[in-house]
């Protein structure tokens, strides 16, 4: 009596052709992993509480937690509105609109904060303007705000642009039927069904404000926020008098992570 062999599950018929794919992902995860672990593995030797408590790491824990949310909340103001239009009408100049959402994006962080002193200097006619009624857009808080807000606005339009794309727009023009005008349809019906793209956007936003080292350095290089208390901690004292700040940094990271994670897939920019 012969012995058929037992079919082959989706999975086992599918391990040859996904073998290479595997292999070479986890090539770059390996990457991605080592440098955690590596860092990780040298809190033993820093003294963290005692590297948290000093006042210097205090003011700037309490600096990036105070401009972070306001970075994030203007960026959320003005962005979702601006996400909405992008997602709902077609106009002249809209491809340009998008590029400026997307230029800080790709541009060095640097050169934004460069870009931003060209505008807000206090030798520019804005800055100057600003600082005859006492307010200073650079080396300030306000100078962190505005550097956070530049590089990390376009996440939290990016994805609600494509959270709004994907509502079926029958259901908008069906409240509009009901009577309900533009602005309370945009409330009532587009936010809540947009809403995870939305709130998505918002953490992404945050955690890319709160990291923000290179604009904020240009801008407003004191008063120090955590990145720039990073480094300055390693130019005076290398790896080891960072870890302290950089596993705070670090913690915060992993709790946007999770709420992202907890949202469900994060949208990507989304096509016309």
């Amino acid at each position: 009596m012969s012995l058929s062999r037992p079919p082959l599950s989706g999975y086992s018929r599918r391990m040859p052709e996904l073998l290479l794919p595997a292999v070479l992902g986890g090539v770059i995860l390996l990457y991605f992993a080592i440098p955690f672990v590596a860092f990780l593995s040298r809190t033993g030797i820093s003294n963290v509480v005692a590297g948290l408590s000093t006042p210097e790491a205090q003011v700037a824990i309490r600096n990036s937690l105070l401009t972070a949310p306001i970075s994030t909340a203007i960026a959320t103001v003005f962005g979702v509105p601006l996400a909405y239009v992008l997602a709902r009408t077609s106009f002249v100049g809209k491809r340009l609109v998008e590029a400026l959402v997307v230029l800080p994006l790709i541009i060095p962080p640097v050169v934004g904060g460069a870009m931003l002193l060209t505008a807000v200097g206090r030798f520019t006619p804005i800055g100057a303007a600003a600082a005859a009624v006492g307010i200073s857009l650079t080396d300030s808080l306000l100078g962190v705000i505005l550097a956070q807000t530049f590089v990390a606005a376009p996440f939290v339009i990016i994805t609600a642009r494509a959270g709004f794309g994907a509502i079926d727009e029958r259901l908008e023009q069906a409240s509009r039927s009901l009577g309900y005008g533009p602005l309370s349809t945009f409330w009532n019906v587009s936010i809540p069904m947009a809403r995870g793209a939305i709130v998505a956007g918002i953490v992404l936003t945050f955690a890319r404000a709160i990291g923000e080292f290179g604009a904020t350095m240009m801008v407003a290089y004191n008063p120090r926020t955590m990145p720039t208390r990073i480094w300055v901690d390693f130019i005076a004292g290398g790896i080891d008098a960072i870890v302290p700040l950089g596993l705070a940094l670090l913690a915060i990271t992993l709790v946007v992570l999770a709420a992202v994670q907890r949202l469900g897939r994060v949208p990507t920019v989304v096509d016309e």
